[in-house]
Parts: C-alpha cells; structure tokens; sequence
C-alpha cells in the first residue's frame, strides 16, 4: 500500500506530504484546488514519462517520492529481489527527480533504475483509474491472466506452459535432425576427423607443463651441466672444496671448546653445517649423473609440443579444452550416427506431447469459458448497479490463431481473452481501451476491480473521476462498491460527491494556498468540525448553512455507524 507521497517543486506545489492510510481515503477539494496534480504525482512513480513543463516556475527540478508498504506483495518482493533490490522491513522508497535540463535520476530504495524497470515495478504496486494510461486491465495482455486468476486455474496454466514449452524444446531438436542431409553428412565428416585427430594424439591433462620444462633443460644442457659440476668441485673435499675445509675448521674448533667450553655450542652448529653442506654435495653430485644430453629426444620434445600447439589453435586454448571439445564432439558424433532413431524417437515423444497439451488445453478452454459467463454476469450486474444499466459487457474467449491466421495453441493455451464493452445501447462492443468517457471506464475498472479483489496483487487503487457525470442512487453505489473495495484494497478516490467522502477512513483535503504573492497547493486532513464543514461544502457549496451542515452531521452519523468505530488509523 501506499503509505506516503511527498511532492517537491511540482506545477502548483511548493513541498507538501501526504500520508494515506489503509481502507479508503477520499481526496476532495474545489475544483482546480490541485487534485489531478496529485494523481500527476502518483503516475510519475508508476513509470510515466516526465513533463518538464510540470516543474514549478523558478524551479530547477522536481521531485517526487513515494513511500510502499510491500511486506504482503510477493509480486513487488519478487521484483526486488531480482533485480538485487533490498527492501527495509517490508518497505519501499521510490524517488524519482525531473531536470530541466538533463534526465532526472530515479531511485528505487538507494539503486538507481531505469524508466521502464519504475513502470514494470509500478504496475505491480499500484493502479490508477480514470486516464487510460497506467491501467492494467485496459492491456489485453493481461485479461487472460485476470480471467484464469478469477478462475482459480494459474497453477493449471503455468504448469501447461512448462510442458509446452518442453515440446517445443523437442521440435526445434527434431528441427536440428532435420536439417540439410549434405550438411549433416558433412559435419559427420568433420567431427569424425576432430575425433581421430585428437585420439590420436593421445594427450595427457597435465603434459604440455612437463614436455615445456624437458624442453628447457635439454635446449641448455651444457649451461645447466657446467653450473651443476662447478657447484659439486666448490663443495666437495677434492681439490680444497668447502667441504675439506670445513673439515680443518671442525678440528680445530674441537681444539678451541677442550680450552673454552663456551665455544660448544658454536662447534655443534659448525657440525650441522658440515653435515648439511655434506648432503648438498652428494645430491649435486647423484643429479650431475643422471644429467645426459640426448638430441633425438630433443627434437622428439619439439615435435610433440608442436602437434599440441597444432591442436590448441583447432580445438581449445588448453589440453584440457581439447579434451572437453573431443566429449562433446564425440557425443554429437554420436548424435548424427543415431539419426534415424532419434528422429523417430523424438516424432513419437513430440507426437503424444502433442495430443496431451492439446487435450489439456481444451478442458482449460472449457474452464475459462464456464467463468466467463459467471463473471460476465457478476461484472454487467455491478455496472447497473453503478449507473450502467443498459451497459453490455463481454467477455471474449475466442481462439488464437497464427501468422497465417489459422486456429492454433500457444504456450497458454488455446485462447484469446478480451474484454470489452459497450456503454450505450445500440452501440457496438469494443476493447476497454477504447471507452472515450473517464467516468465511464472508471465505473468499469471498479466492477472489474470489486470482482477481482481476492485475485488480484496489486494491493492500492486510485479513482479519478470516478463520480462524472452520477449523482442519487448510482452515487451511494458507487460509494458502496468502493467501501467494500477498500476491505481488500487500498483505495485513494479524488470525488466531489459527498455520499462518497463521508465514508472515507481518511478525509484529505486539497486545497490552494497564496504564500508571498505566490499560489501553491497543499493538502491536508480533515475531521471533525473541519471534516462537517467540508461535506457540506460538497453538498451545497456552503460551510456555514445549517441546513447544509445539519444533512453533513447526519450523513456523517449514519456512516459512522455503518462502520463501526469510523477512521481507521
């Protein structure tokens, strides 16, 4: 729901900040006080493209930030979390500025967002009805889902569109098989080639680091000989080695400690080198041994490196790459050689899915046209109720059809769903979209919306316009059918009728202010004293009749006790 809207340097506004409460909150005011410029507010969350010309004259920018409570909203929750978006508690915070000068940055939370990410997340938060931007229900995109969520049949359908889509994964590898046979043939020939090739070379994972290291010592054979064997001369005890001497140095040390015992520990220390030395000369001495110098293998070194380069720049950057290439090109091999029998195989599987989604989407038809009958029914109902008695509402499940325009089952079945709608009679029916009056089209989004309260996720309502052109009895239905709304709903409405304010749960008032030569709009709520004087405003265009404000007091009462304790906070 929506829990607060500040309004920053926007048309008439100056800086104000609603809060809204749960249940229905009744926006009312002169005429021309500023109420559409809220709603102007309210889409600009929803994703709608930005009016410069809506800045406030002297300004540089506007700002406008929408505070949600989401913790209920899966859809929102969803959302959120794939876009990586954290939401704080079960709340939301849009933000979204408009520049004279540049692309105003929106924000959702503290991660900036793209125009149509606010409308994909907007459309899930809230609608508005009575402009035919922003509504749901006037895409024909979405009265399939609509119907099936009235009918209880999403689960049945998603599960459908899995096994459909299945299928279709199916055709398009048939299609693969299917293919040109010279190409089919030809790529047997390459893979077959690949196979061999790379089998052939018989490649270790781990070879081409071993075969570089060989190569390096055999290329520098007489380098690495001549640097081992001096090593072994410095060290050893021929010829004055290091070893000889410390030999001497030893005796002499063990002279040194019979004079002063101090000097042991030096002496072991001086025997720990000796022995370590004593190892690093006898293993130089077993390495320089094994040292040969053999050109055949060289070049065997060589050759085989090249055949691995050969195969790296064809199959794979690494040994590894070229292993995991030849798995894979076996497996296709293997593929293409079992043609025939994965085309049959594939024909049958493909065949039978067929005739299952088929059968399925035919009881699912048969669902969908069972219920819109009973919605039909429900929706024209409430229409009378609301002032449309002659109105027509259909509820089209025709048959899709494809490109070529022939009947044909898609990934949710066999239908088409559209609702549409002829307000006056001998008028012919047309989609929702078309319906020119906005009171009229927002007394048909709240039949739909009253139908699919239980349904339906998004969780807050704004009515604009939803009282043109009614008055008397369609009024206090209108009224009725909002009140019942806002059991399920959230509902903001922008009225002029007080049969509809007085039973609101949270009066707001707009209402123009002049400040330092300048107007501006603000908003505030109303009760009590404040809240009689505005109803009978509305009833009579007078706060001091009293007669005007005996029939406010009175209707107030009434509502009052319809509803038990009244505002709820």
């Amino acid at each position: 729901m929506i829990e607060e809207l500040t309004v920053q340097n926007y048309a008439l506004v100056d800086r104000l900040s609603i809060r809204f409460n749960e249940g229905l909150n009744v926006l009312s005011g002169e005429t021309g006080a500023g109420k559409s410029i809220l709603v102007g507010a309210l889409s600009l969350l929803r994703g709608v493209k930005a009016d410069t010309g809506s800045i406030r004259a002297g300004s540089d920018e506007a700002v406008v930030t929408g505070v949600f409570r989401i913790a209920d909203n899966q859809a929102v929750l969803n959302w959120l979390r794939e876009h990586g978006i954290q939401d704080e508690d079960g709340s939301l915070v849009i933000r979204r500025t408009i520049k004279t000068q540049g692309r105003g940055p929106i924000y959702v939370q503290n991660a900036p967002v793209t125009r149509a990410d606010l409308e994909e997340l907007g459309s899930l938060l809230f609608d508005i009805h009575g402009q035919h931007a922003h509504q749901s229900l006037l895409s024909e995109d979405n009265h399939r889902i609509f119907l099936d969520q009235y009918a209880e049949l999403v689960p049945r359908v998603q599960a459908f569109t899995k096994r459909f889509q299945e299928i279709a994964g199916l055709r398009k590898r048939l299609e693969k098989l299917m293919s040109d046979e010279r190409e089919r043939l030809r790529q047997a020939d390459i893979l077959a080639f690949a196979v061999r090739e790379i089998e052939d070379a018989a490649l270790q994972p781990n070879e081409e680091d071993e075969l570089e290291q060989e190569r390096r010592i055999l290329s520098q054979h007489e380098q690495l000989y001549a640097a081992v064997e001096s090593v072994y001369n410095l060290l050893s005890e021929n010829r004055g080695g290091t070893l000889l001497r410390m030999r001497e140095a030893r005796a002499s040390i063990e002279q040194a400690v019979a004079i002063d015992a101090e000097l042991s520990a030096l002496s072991t220390r001086l025997d720990d080198a000796f022995y370590e030395i004593e190892d690093v000369a006898e293993t130089i001495g077993e390495y320089r041994s094994t040292l040969s110098f053999s050109p055949g293998r060289l070049e065997a070194v060589e050759e085989r490196l090249a055949t691995i380069r050969k195969l790296e720049k064809k199959y794979g950057d690494t040994i590894p790459d070229i292993l995991s290439y030849l798995d894979e090109a076996r497996q296709e091999l293997s593929d293409l050689s079992n043609w025939e029998e994965d085309k049959e195989r594939l024909s049958t599987e493909i065949a039978r899915g067929e005739q299952e989604v088929l059968a399925e989407a035919r009881l699912i038809s048969e669902a969908r046209q069972t219920t819109a009958e009973e919605l039909t029914h429900t929706i024209v109902e409430s229409l009378g109720k609301l002032g449309m008695p002659k109105a027509r509402f259909v509820i089209a499940v025709d048959r899709r059809k494809n490109d070529a325009g022939k009947p044909a089952c898609g990934p949710y079945g066999l239908d088409a769903v559209s609702f549409r709608l002829s307000a006056n009679p001998g008028e012919p029916v047309k989609q929702l979209r078309s319906i020119a009056s906005g009171g009229e089209i927002s007394r048909v989004m709240l039949a739909l919306k009253s139908a699919f309260a239980a349904t339906d996720e998004v969780s807050s309502l704004i009515f604009d316009e939803v009282d043109a052109g009614i008055g008397g009895e369609v009024a206090l239905q209108v009224g009725e059918y909002l009140k019942a709304l806002s059991t399920h709903k959230q509902i903001l409405c922008i009225t002029h009728l007080a049969t509809i304010a007085v039973r609101a749960d949270n009066h707001l008032r707009v209402e123009k202010r002049v400040r330092s030569e300048r107007t501006s709009t603000d908003v505030r709520a109303v009760a009590g004293d404040d809240r009689i004087d505005e109803i009978a405003r509305m009833l009579a265009g007078d706060t001091t009749g009293t007669a005007s404000r005996s029939h406010a007091e009175d209707m107030l009462r009434t509502y009052s006790e319809e509803r038990g304790t009244g505002v709820r906070r």
